[in-house]
């Protein structure tokens, strides 16, 4: 069944697209929850204007996501943690963490762009991939530092 899509799906197309899927998937899921139309004449004509509007937005925010990377790329994140005197952490440090301390740096970076595949747990410099969308990735250094009483001090003031 050809349908014209109201929203982006990852997966199957853009807004404005029309796409062919399967009659079960269109009836129960695409036309029930309004992230489909049936792709009628009358509504891909309504369609082609918000399909400009929305490819002109893509447009926008991809660059915007490649000056992010940009200045990202090869940037370094310096994170104090709790760990015993072998280096492994009294806990981890995850997404959350690191795209909060670049962000503290004034770069722009969503906790969802981090890619890790495990949590760091080891004190020590680490390479981590931020993927901003596909095929636009950077690489920065995160480094995690035990935190110890001086730290600790520095970090009251």
């Amino acid at each position: 069944m050809k349908v014209l899509l109201c929203e982006d799906i990852q997966s199957l197309g853009w807004l404005g697209d029309v796409v062919e899927v399967s009659n079960g998937y269109a009836r129960n899921y695409l036309l029930p929850q309004g992230i489909a139309k049936p792709a009628t004449e009358q509504n891909i004509k309504a369609m082609q204007d918000e399909k400009t509007k929305r490819s002109e937005q893509r447009i926008h925010e991809r660059k915007l996501l490649e000056e992010v990377a940009e200045k990202v790329q090869d940037a370094e994140a310096v994170i104090t943690a709790k760990a015993n005197e072998q280096g492994h952490l009294f806990g981890s440090v995850g997404p959350k963490e690191i795209a909060e301390n670049l962000r503290e740096q004034g770069l722009k970076v969503a906790d969802e762009v981090v890619q890790l595949p495990t949590h760091i747990k080891e004190i020590g410099t680490h390479s981590v991939s931020l993927k901003f969308a596909d095929e636009l990735t950077s690489e920065i250094k995160v480094t995690i530092v035990a935190k110890t009483a001086e730290n600790q001090q520095v970090d009251s003031m």
